[in-house]
């Protein structure tokens, strides 16, 4: 009896512990190449670990971890179960899920939820004009070609044009005590929000206002 107590001890104080610390090897990489990157990384951010075949699943922890920022190379020491250290190589490439068209958007279009998708991305490939958020694209207008599948670049929409140059509109003024209305014509166009020119044309002035909604602007003084 002495002796199986001996076991079960051995067991509790030595196998059980190390089951309970073992982890799946590619969270391990990852955490290290977080923290490598530190700031570099920006929120939202996953990454595609690659691991040598043969490569052990799991590890209690990494003793060593060295890794290229530009090409994701990492080299690692992983500690497993039975104290054995092995060393491995591989790729931990940070990627970024980018919003993209699931159709060819002609210039004029105007951007709906059910027209993005998103494809993952190496970080290293997406440029500081990528639209990465696509709460920064529905309801935006297409100015340029959006090719289904590609990345969309900030140049390429625009918020929707609300005022056009040289077409007629109304000019409201209101105060809180005074409430006024003439009609006018837009100098330039402007989408909502929007500084904008206008021409009062019952006194032949030149204002500027703010673009309010579909052929109204707003002055106030």
């Amino acid at each position: 009896m002495r002796f199986l107590y001996y076991i079960v001890v051995v067991l509790v104080v030595f196998v059980v512990p190390a089951a309970v610390l073992a982890e799946d090897l590619r969270t391990l990489i990852e955490e290290r190449a977080r923290d490598k990157l530190g700031p570099e990384l920006p929120d939202g951010a996953g990454f595609h670990i690659t691991t040598p075949d043969g490569a052990p699943s799991e590890a209690v922890m990494l003793s060593a971890f060295w890794m290229d920022k530009e090409t994701g190379q990492y080299l690692a020491n992983a500690v497993l179960e039975d104290s054995n250290v092995v060393r491995l190589s591989g790729l931990a490439i940070a990627t970024l899920d980018v919003p993209v068209p699931t159709r060819r958007m002609q210039p004029g279009d105007r951007i709906a939820p059910g027209d993005l998708g998103h494809v993952k991305l190496a970080l290293a490939r997406v440029g500081s004009f990528t639209v990465t958020d696509p709460g920064d694209l529905v309801g935006m207008e297409v100015k340029r070609l959006l090719t289904q599948g590609r990345p969309i670049m900030t140049q390429s929409v625009t918020k929707p044009l609300i005022i056009d140059r040289g077409a007629r509109v109304s000019i409201r003024y209101d105060d809180g005590l005074l409430a006024l209305s003439a009609p006018g014509r837009a100098l330039d166009d402007a989408f909502q929000g929007q500084n904008v020119r206008i021409v009062n044309l019952v006194s032949n002035t030149s204002l500027t206002g703010i673009a309010v909604g579909k052929g109204v602007v707003e002055v106030t003084r």
